[in-house]
């Protein structure tokens, strides 16, 4: 990846001396501000797209550090959100005091003119659709339900999709430093947060501050081996679960004492049972458990290990009382569907991100049903699910404007890359392979279950990091956690 010029380019420059009208959010103690950035950055004077900005002012009165944006990742999780529910209240005080909180939705994201798809009833036709296809028939359904959300966001957000890439909100987030009279980038990311911090550090290396990429994506990877190396966290991360249920009496997957082969066995066969008879759930809008809401849910739950309590709940209910509630609540979660049957744009932005920036993992049936055995070996739990759902930038009707590239960010200050050995969404692979690419980065290891570290349990890695955000040092290269 090319650094931009240090210059602004004199067509930006409007952009870059706009001024935010703050406003009260509705939530105490937080400002709001719509902010224009270019649709199309080649096209400056061709539109502009308007961005959703809170912040929460620093509390403290010793000496101010300026502004840390903070993304918690997605693509499509809104900023806004992750600041006014956690971060502007949940990270420490002695960081809240010196910083302004900041955070922007990304373009197409949740308030920032989000990307329009299928409406509530048609994510939930999608969603049940069976991702493991036992037949040309069901093969045929999952292919179409693809092409329908596909051309829906096509329909209803046609301009708006070729201008999405995790470049284009990397320029924007420069706009709003610029805006906020920041010299420099402070940044916290999360997930695919860190991608957008990274790709930030690759355009304008000499405009990084203090950036934290917590749970690292690595840009040098296909969006196949992306899905597949994934896949194989998700393992890693059933593996942990499968050897702490079988500590318990409680465990439904199988007896005291069970091996995870055995317990992995049992939810393979739970998950058979559930694609040729679904179960019921209580749902006002009578949605059974099916075969794929039950896998999205066990998938949702490993993210956060102080969730497999819910989760063993879940599965017992399912499986002994024929009652799917509980696993449909973690899917319904996962996809950010609320009681009255409305999704968030979580989806629409995440696929309208994703299939942008890289090329399809694959672009037929047949290449998924080729890979199959690859990714089973992967996870035998997940992997026909996940290989299946590698499908869905197959029919896009945008073509991607991205591909694999390494990032090396020639002069940017210290970055910490922050890996979790058994993280399941980003590998720990990918935090050691980011590290090694940016040329200014310290690896900081949690050895640990859950997704990203930061804030999470750790007081070495919290420590680690606040020491880093509130005086500049990062911490000790190969310093490990647990």
């Amino acid at each position: 990846m090319a650094a931009l010029p240090r210059s602004t380019p004199s067509v930006l420059a409007p952009y870059y001396d706009q001024k935010l009208t703050w406003r009260d959010c509705g939530v105490p103690g937080f400002q709001c501000a719509t902010m224009k950035a270019p649709l199309d950055y080649a096209r400056p004077g061709a539109g502009d797209v308007r961005l959703a900005v809170a912040r929460k002012k620093a509390t403290g009165k010793a000496k101010p550090l300026g502004s840390l944006l903070v993304n918690p990742g997605g693509p499509g999780g809104s900023a806004v959100d992750y600041l006014q529910q956690y971060a502007g209240i949940g990270y420490p005080a002695e960081v809240r005091a010196r910083y302004d909180m900041v955070a922007v939705d990304p373009r197409g994201v949740a308030r920032s003119e989000p990307v329009e798809c299928l409406n509530g009833p048609q994510m939930d036709r999608f969603t049940e659709t069976d991702m493991t296809p036992d037949d040309q028939k069901e093969t045929n359904q999952l292919v179409g339900e693809y092409k329908t959300f596909a051309e829906a966001c096509g329909t209803h957000s046609a301009q708006l999709l070729r201008h999405v890439s995790t470049v284009d909100s990397a320029r924007d987030m420069d706009i709003l430093r610029g805006v906020l009279g920041d010299p420099k980038l402070n940044y916290v990311g999360a997930s695919y947060g860190t991608f957008l911090g990274a790709t930030y550090a690759g355009l304008f290396p000499e405009r990084v501050g203090r950036m934290v990429l917590d749970g690292a994506m690595d840009p040098s990877l296909s969006a196949r081996e992306l899905n597949l190396q994934q896949t194989a966290g998700f393992e890693t991360a059933f593996q942990s679960f499968s050897k702490d249920c079988a500590k318990r009496t409680d465990c439904p997957l199988g007896a005291k004492g069970s091996t995870p082969a055995q317990i992995a066995d049992n939810l393979r066969t739970f998950f058979l049972k559930l694609d040729a008879h679904p179960v019921p759930t209580g749902d006002p809008d009578g949605r059974k458990l099916t075969e794929s809401l039950a896998t999205t849910g066990v998938i949702a739950a490993m993210y956060d290990q102080a969730e497999w309590e819910q989760l063993r709940d879940a599965l017992r209910t399912a499986m002994k009382d024929n009652d799917g509630a509980g696993l449909l609540a973690l899917s319904d979660s996962y996809y950010e569907r609320d009681a009255d049957g409305r999704y968030s744009n979580l989806m629409f932005a995440n696929a309208a991100v994703n299939c942008l920036d890289l090329p399809p993992a694959f672009t037929s049936p047949e290449q998924v049903e080729k890979a199959l055995p690859e990714f089973e070996k992967a996870s035998p739990v997940f992997g026909p699910n996940l290989a299946w759902a590698s499908l869905n930038c197959a029919y896009w009707p945008v073509r991607a404007t991205g591909e694999p590239h390494r990032i090396k960010a020639q002069g940017a200050a210290p970055i910490v890359v922050v890996g979790t050995t058994r993280d399941p969404a980003t590998p720990y692979p990918w935090a050691r392979s980011l590290a090694r690419q940016l040329s200014s980065a310290r690896l900081l290891t949690y050895v640990g279950d859950g997704h990203t570290a930061y804030g999470r349990g750790s007081t070495c890695i919290d420590s680690a990091i606040d020491t880093y955000l509130l005086d500049g040092t990062p911490p000790a290269e190969g310093k490990r956690c647990s």
